[in-house]
Formats: structure tokens, sequence, C-alpha cells
């Protein structure tokens, strides 16, 4: 038999204390660029832990969190958890309607704040009865002006907590430490609880070699926003693992973090692909040398197979896609090569890194069509089903867990196919997927194809009803700056790739894709838009 020893968040940061105090945090602030020990991260933790109880947060109280990425929210992400509270991080970018409904679903008790992002939550104020004190975050000696009340300057309350707390050592492994709420394309967000078990499992995760393998030696830019998925976990696991972490901090451009990386010597970042089609922008147009990375992760929404190999072939850049989801922490697949794999061409290799990837050690998959469980031939189509220990087994109060979680599985609304190999390629979202003439069409191969041509930025591709064939796709496309294309030239370009039916009734060209609140294009409004202009 063995120890039953609990999994509890406590331990990450107790150990960056003890055994990394010399390492650090790099902080871009309003003030510029702070940096932080370890030690001195733990120090302001406790203090912060110590001070939310002051200010009466008990065990399982929600703690909202509206910030950016620095180094007052990574102390918020383990002051919360590790003082038995739950750390509820809110993502600034929804809606206000939906920001409110999430604090009153989640009944936050105390609001943390960023100083710019005071006035969204003014504006919803007298709509959020459960909170009974604001936290402002600052870097100015003085707080704004405001309308909220009870409001306290974050560092004065922590310079008045106690360095001696010390974190409870009897919290449940199981109990939670964390939520975070989906952004919605549809209906309120529905609410996702991690506990300290599923947290530390992740963590882990990330640190695997053939998964993220982040370690001590990695200086890590977690670019996705705090407030999406917890960062994709980066924060926990680099605090546990000592890894410099480098926070971007707030209205970063593709400059800041080209020169991030160059100066800080980066050796691994993430984000979605709307940041790495934007630091692509800047590096076409700038010299920097970003020769440290060894590895952007990009997960979120499908990458263009054209910006993969823009990074790899022409910035020697390693480039790998993930797969995961708020429900499931969110790692749930890599797209790292097989040892044997290496071996193959550039554009064999290409195919491979262009999908989302393999299962990572811990949890299983299936996909299930509409006859049951599909081949794993990589062209048989069907929903992914997860299950594993930072998987979400219900959202928070909220019946619609009834459509996702079934028999002990989640069921993402993800269409995939998976290769002899076992990677994993989306085709699309359930509700994404074009059925024309009762045959599919993935409209994420379509929009990654666009965006391979020379001219083409971003690409959307959408289904519009139609009389005889039920649906059919058309696409919606942004040039890039000073460059031309004709919907027939378009057209031509994809013709060699796809059967007839696939290729787009039309090509309508934008100044600019609608976007959802993580950067994913928001395909219900640039429907709406869409039929709009048909009806012009």
């Amino acid at each position: 038999m063995m120890m039953q020893t609990p999994l509890t968040m406590t331990q990450m940061i107790k150990r960056a204390e003890k055994f990394f105090p010399k390492k650090q945090v790099i902080s871009r602030t309003t003030k510029g660029i702070k940096r932080f020990t370890y030690k001195e991260i733990a120090e302001r933790t406790r203090r912060l832990a110590d001070s939310l109880q002051k200010l009466g947060v008990e065990r399982g109280d929600r703690v909202g969190t509206l910030a950016w990425n620095t180094h007052r929210h990574l102390e918020a992400y383990f002051a919360i958890p590790c003082s038995g509270a739950v750390l509820h991080t809110i993502n600034i970018r929804l809606a206000p309607q939906h920001i409110s409904y999430i604090i009153n679903h989640a009944e936050d008790k105390v609001l943390l704040i960023d100083s710019d992002i005071l006035p969204l939550i003014e504006a919803i104020k007298d709509h959020i009865p459960t909170v009974k004190a604001f936290v402002i975050m600052t870097d100015e000696d003085e707080l704004p002006e405001t309308t909220l009340s009870p409001v306290y300057h974050y560092e004065e309350l922590i310079s008045k907590g106690s360095n001696d707390y010390e974190y409870p050592d009897d919290i449940d492994e199981n109990a939670p430490a964390g939520m975070c709420y989906t952004s919605a394309t549809t209906g309120n967000p529905k609410g996702v609880v991690y506990t300290h078990r599923s947290t530390v499992l992740h963590s882990m995760a990330l640190g695997m070699v053939d998964s993220a393998g982040v370690s001590e030696k990695d200086i890590a830019l977690p670019v996705v926003p705090m407030f999406h998925v917890n960062a994709w976990g980066l924060p926990f696991a680099g605090v546990w693992f000592g890894t410099t972490l480098v926070m971007p901090g707030a209205y970063f451009t593709p400059k800041i973090l080209a020169e991030l990386i160059e100066q800080e010597k980066v050796t691994m970042t993430a984000g979605v692909p709307t940041i790495w089609l934007g630091l692509l922008k800047e590096l076409e147009a700038n010299e920097y040398d970003l020769s440290s990375l060894r590895y952007i992760l990009c997960g979120g929404s499908a990458a263009p197979k054209s910006m993969i190999k823009a990074f790899e072939q022409k910035y020697k850049i390693p480039f790998i896609h993930a797969y995961g989801m708020t429900e499931t922490s969110p790692l749930v697949v890599i797209s790292n090569l097989k040892s044997y794999q290496e071996e193959l061409s550039d554009e064999e290799k290409l195919e491979y890194k262009a999908k989302q990837g393999v299962l990572v050690p811990g949890l299983e998959m299936k996909v299930v069509g509409k006859d049951g469980e599909v081949a794993w031939d990589g062209k048989e189509m069907g929903e992914l089903a997860i299950r594993g220990p930072w998987i979400a087994s219900e959202y928070y109060k909220d019946e619609r867990t009834a459509d996702a979680f079934r028999d002990g599985w989640l069921y993402t609304g993800d269409v995939v196919t998976v290769d002899e190999e076992g990677f994993m390629k989306i085709v699309d979202r359930t509700k994404d997927l074009i059925k024309s003439g009762g045959e599919w069409i993935s409209s994420v191969d379509l929009e990654n194809a666009l965006m391979a041509h020379e001219a083409i930025f971003e690409a959307a591709v959408i289904a519009v009803p139609h009389e005889q064939w039920q649906e059919r796709p058309i696409a919606c496309v942004v040039l890039k700056e000073n460059a031309q294309a004709t919907k027939e030239e378009l057209i031509e370009f994809l013709k060699p790739q796809f059967a007839k039916w696939w290729l787009p009734d039309d090509i309508l060209f934008m100044d600019e894709i609608p976007k959802t609140s993580v950067g994913k294009f928001l395909k219900r409004a640039l429907r709406d838009q869409v039929q709009e202009q048909i009806q012009q």
C-alpha cells in the first residue's frame, strides 16, 4: 500500500519558495518591467491570503479576479485556493450582462480588479449584490476615483497582512480550488469548477516531456490570458516547477511580445492563433532575435498550416498545436511528433503538426458517430468524447450538464477525425459543420486552405441556407495590408485541393471578422452579418 497524501495547491507555492527563492517572476506593468523573486512572490501571496480572511473570506467562498497577466494576478492564483477559498477568474472581454451573470451565479464575495477595468464593474455594481468588497490592483500609490464601495488598495491591503500566515493543512484534495466560465457563443456562460487534485494533476501533465515539457530551466511567457482557462494552467505549473515566468501585462502588441521574447530570452510561449498571426506580421516587418524560443504553443482554435510553416521553416521556431477546453483544464491532446516521424519530409511533418495531436497520458478519448464509435482512419468523422482526472464531470449549477455529460464522458461538441497514428484533427464544431446535399463539409479545412494564400490574413467559412442543397458554404476573408485578390482567383486556388461541391458559393471581402472574447471567430455574429448582406 502507498501513502494517501492529498494533492493540494499549497505544495506548489511552498515548493517554489523553498527550492527556487532566487528564480524570478518578470511582470510588465504600467510603470515598466518589475522583477520579483519567488521568495518575494510567496511572501506577498501569504500576506494576501491573510488579508482576504480579514475581509471575511471563508472556506469555499468565491473570490473573483478581473485582471491581466501580472504578478498580482499570479499572487491571487495561489492566495485564494491555498487559503481554502475558490479562485474565480472572470473573462473581462465578455459582455457586461454576462459578467454580472457569472458574478451572481458564482456568488463572488470579493472582487480583485485591475484599475483599468474599473469602469466595467462600476457600470454593473448595482446588479452584483453578493460582492461585499472590491480590491483595486494598481501601480499607483493612490486609489483612482471610483463609485465602488467598500474599496481597498491591493498594495496597502497586503502590507497589513501577516507574513507568518500559515496555509491550512486540512484542505481536501477534492475541494474546489478554482472556477472559470465558458465564453458562451450561445446562451449564458457555463461554469466549470476545478479541484485542488485536478489542478495538481493537470500541472504534472504539463511538465511531461512528451506534453508541454514545462521545467525549471524554462522562461515561460503565457500570452493566453489568465482569465482564459487559467492561462492554460501555465502559472500553476510554472510556479510549482520553479520556471521563470514573464507576465506580459495589459494591452500588449505583437511588437511588445517580440521585444519581451528577445530581451528576456523566453524559451516557451502560449496563445491563440490570432496572437501568432500578429507576431508573424511583426516578424515580417522588423528583425528580432527569437532564437531562445524552443517552441510556440498554440490552441483555442485550429492554426492555419501556412502559419505553422512560416514559423518553422522561415523563422526556425518550433510550433506546437494543442487542443483543450474550459471543461478540460484545458490540456487534452498535443501535436508532438513521434521519434520515427522525425525522418519524414517537411511537408509530411507539416501534415501532422497541423493536426491537434495525440492524447496526453492520463486521459481517455473516443470518437462517436451516428452509428457508434468511428474508425481511426483519418477520414471518418465523429464527436470527440473525453474522460479523465482533470476533466469536468458537470457544469456548476446548470441544467445544461445533461447535454454534455453522459455515462461518465464529456461530449465536447467538436467533430474530429483520428488517423492511424492516433493524431486527432478538429474538423469542426457540431454546430458549424456544413451539411450540403446530405454530405458534410468542414469549414475549418476550407479556412486553413484559404489562409495559405499569400494575400489572405484571415478567413472564416460559414453555412448559409440553400433551397436545393440545405446548406452551402460562404467564405469571408480579410486581405493582408496592401494585398489584392479576387473571388475568382481564390476559387481557382481552392479547386485543386477540394471536391467541386466543397467549394464556397461565394467569397466576401471584409475589413474584419467578428471574434469571441478569446479570439475565436464568432460565427453566430458572422452569419447574421452575411445574411443581412445577402438580403440587401
